[in-house]
């Protein structure tokens, strides 16, 4: 049985990345409340499904791919039930062709393990060469689940607060 936690309203007691520590912080910081469960790791989408039903919303699913060079990073935001489609979303970006980017990269990048993969990772220094990209589905949502930088613990605020506050300063690329 895949382990989902009541839901719980404060941060965790104790930190297992800097990345979630940050999180927690800037929650703090800019007034978000937020909702998150802590769980077994949460890497397949039968896991999220459990997360979902007890969140309350679906989990999203965030990607991380970079150019054949691997100069050129990009975390994109969409729905769980989306697949990804190259050609789409380089058309959509107008950009040469992306592929997965390793998980030392994804380290590297964004201060998270694979399973891990969250916008949330804005807020660290190294993440600022990282283009965000969201689904316009997933933008205009009342709300926003993703991992908090593990994959033991989710949480789920209001979209317009990612937005517009969490993400405030921070260039945001929004497709359809």
């Amino acid at each position: 049985m895949f382990y989902v936690s009541d839901i719980i309203t404060t941060p965790p007691a104790e930190f297992g990345s800097e990345l979630q520590r940050k999180v927690y912080e800037s929650f703090a910081a800019l007034g978000i409340p937020f909702e998150r469960v802590d769980t077994d790791p949460g890497i397949t989408m039968e896991d999220c499904q459990h997360i979902d039903a007890k969140i309350g919303v679906r989990i999203v699913k965030t990607i991380f791919v970079c150019n054949r060079q691997q100069t050129e990073f990009y975390l994109y935001v969409t729905t769980d039930d989306r697949p990804f489609v190259t050609r789409e979303f380089c058309g959509a970006l107008g950009i040469p062709r992306v592929s997965f980017a390793s998980a030392e990269l994804l380290w590297e990048k964004t201060g998270v393990q694979v399973g891990a993969t969250t916008i949330l990772s804005a807020v660290l220094p190294q993440a600022a060469g990282v283009h965000l990209v969201m689904d316009r589905s997933v933008a205009d949502s009342e709300w926003f689940a993703c991992t908090d930088g593990t994959a033991t613990c989710f949480v789920k605020i209001k979209t317009i607060d990612l937005l517009e506050k969490y993400l405030a300063g921070k260039q945001l690329t929004i497709i359809d």
